[in-house]
């Protein structure tokens, strides 16, 4: 089962992803620096270390669905 404490919502816009808050200083409307297309290959198995623009928290993205990305660590 999936911690829900692990994962964090995010938006497609325009084929850039945004997250309406950041976890880590509570920025809003956070652009990441995540295309797309690399969310297939984060489906697929690959891990892909996610830093946020903002403040430079950090995180392992180890999973995506349409809403959802699942973290290493507790977002929540």
């Amino acid at each position: 089962m999936i911690p829900f404490s692990h994962t964090w919502p995010y938006e497609v816009i325009r084929g850039d992803l945004y997250v309406d808050r950041c976890p880590f200083c509570g920025a809003e409307r956070v652009l990441l620096p995540l295309k797309t297309g690399e969310l297939q290959s984060i489906r697929d198995g690959r891990k892909h270390l996610l830093v946020f623009p903002c403040c430079h928290g950090s995180v392992k993205v180890l999973d995506a669905d349409r809403d959802y990305l699942l973290a290493d660590r507790k977002l929540r």
